[in-house]
């Protein structure tokens, strides 16, 4: 159990369960030829998978102080798990990771993917090490992190079985897996920002320099009120261009995506403990997931014509 809780298994099961949504509920439905067979793209989920759950694990060994002060309950690293031991298990979680990556990129004939897979690795090491403690530039990076693990599925199940024929087609499932990369970048960025929050006093007392520590709590949450209406915007947008004529679809989208964000846009305004950050932070969990599983539901509707 320690060692899951070393993972982060939630986060990590609810990246698996986003990636197979795009294959199975969206992909699949669309019969196309994919690039890759259920057990290889297996093997992509766990690659993905197993990156960041060394992601999370380089990034527990380095946040020992600061989870000391933020979550003393759920410090692992030096308490349960060595911190020797723990570096030995971030190093055989990117190794297999990383091999997995090599061994896929010379099924698809593209051996020079496999440096994506190293990139993410040493990306969410230097985050781990350094980068965290930027301004902003950490938020930015795990945001762009989990969107490029839906851009990922296009590169390797799309992009390698595109000919003259079907480029069109592809061009359009492409970008629609990048659009909903783009919501997910825009949540996770938001939830990263709250997240700082959150851990604001512990984050001060290790020298960090997040956007609440240099602007404050109460105008930290403003800024972040203020931001969550691009995506309130951008998601309107959308359903107004795209998804109009899919009655169900809208419905599902203002239910379970808009009407969420525009919630938590009115609560962030005012939040001020940790308790209440803490809540709005998984509020926008919830809200991602909910969005994600939107493209299962435009799937369904299009093909039933609800």
């Amino acid at each position: 159990m320690n060692f899951l809780k070393l993972i982060r298994y939630p986060n990590l099961l609810m990246l698996a369960f986003m990636q197979l949504i795009f294959r199975y509920g969206f992909l699949k439905l669309q019969n196309i030829p994919l690039a890759l067979n259920d057990w290889q793209y297996g093997l992509l989920v766990l690659s993905t998978v197993l990156i960041a759950a060394g992601g999370y694990v380089i990034n527990n060994i380095f946040d020992q102080d600061t989870d000391n002060d933020n979550k003393p309950n759920n410090v692992i690293v030096g308490k349960s798990i060595s911190e020797t031991k723990a570096y030995s298990i971030y190093v055989t979680l990117n190794i297999i990771g990383v091999s997995i990556g090599f061994y896929l990129s010379n099924v698809i004939a593209k051996p020079g993917f496999a440096s994506l897979f190293i990139l993410i690795a040493a990306t969410l090491y230097f985050y781990a090490v350094n980068w965290k403690q930027m301004l902003l530039i950490g938020n930015f990076i795990v945001a762009l992190l989990l969107s490029f693990s839906v851009i990922i599925i296009g590169i390797f199940d799309l992009f390698p079985v595109v000919n003259q024929s079907n480029q069109p087609l592809m061009a359009n499932l492409f970008s629609i897996l990048i659009d909903y990369a783009v919501f997910a970048f825009m949540i996770n960025f938001i939830r990263e920002i709250v997240k700082d929050l959150e851990d604001v006093n512990g984050d001060y007392n290790q020298g960090m320099r997040t956007l609440p520590i240099i602007l404050g709590i109460s105008r930290t949450a403003k800024v972040v009120s203020i931001l969550s209406f691009i995506p309130v915007c951008a998601i309107l947008l959308y359903i107004n261009n795209y998804l109009m004529p899919l009655l169900f679809v809208t419905i599902y989208m203002l239910l379970f995506v808009v009407g969420p964000l525009l919630y938590f846009s009115m609560k962030i305004w005012s939040a001020a403990s940790q308790k209440e950050f803490h809540v709005l932070s998984l509020l926008l969990k919830w809200i991602l997931l909910f969005g994600i599983l939107s493209i299962l539901v435009i799937s369904l509707n299009m093909k039933y014509n609800a």
